[in-house]
């Protein structure tokens, strides 16, 4: 199964896309960011977005959408355009008829280290152990995507693999 992760963010978008070998066995395919520019308008900035998000998902097809919940921030205007990066996210998944899923931060950082409250470097620390990476993906924005790829291949996985089967039987119906 794949999954294309997205941590959302308007001036930058992190993306990962894992592949899961069996039920633990999980390899990077590819990591990238999404930058806009600040000067741009907003409808700009969502549409250059929209176009690089759905370039991706055209290149690595994945099974599974992940985007990061936005849970509580405490600047207004980062978490607006953190929701609207992720709302563009989405709606290409849903008009690309793929599942998508959404993690908490704290889901994610429980489920790449253990504990809910870990912080930035654990995080990446521990994708670069599970993904048996000789070094840690920069900016953080990408680290974020890929542990989010890895909480849902872990958390979620079994979920979309039963969906995923659903859907294909409903096809050949």
């Amino acid at each position: 199964m794949r999954v294309l992760a997205v941590d959302p963010g308007l001036t930058r978008c992190g993306v990962g896309i894992v592949d899961a070998l069996g039920n633990t066995k999980l390899t990077l395919v590819d990591h990238a960011i999404i930058q806009t520019n600040p000067d741009l308008n907003l409808e700009l900035r969502l549409l250059d977005l929209e176009k690089n998000l759905q370039n991706l998902f055209t290149k690595f097809k994945p099974d599974v959408i992940a985007v990061e919940r936005v849970f509580s921030q405490l600047n207004v205007r980062t978490a607006m355009s953190t929701a609207q990066a992720g709302g563009v996210a989405l709606l290409l998944a849903a008009k690309s008829n793929i599942p998508v899923v959404m993690h908490t931060p704290s889901e994610v950082k429980a489920a790449v280290t253990g504990s809910g409250r870990a912080d930035k470097k654990q995080v990446a620390n521990m994708v670069k152990k599970i993904l048996k990476l000789e070094q840690i993906p920069k900016p953080v924005d990408v680290t974020d995507a890929l542990a989010l790829a890895i909480c849902h291949h872990w958390r979620g996985g079994a979920q979309t693999r039963i969906e995923l089967a659903a859907r294909k039987q409903k096809r050949k119906l």
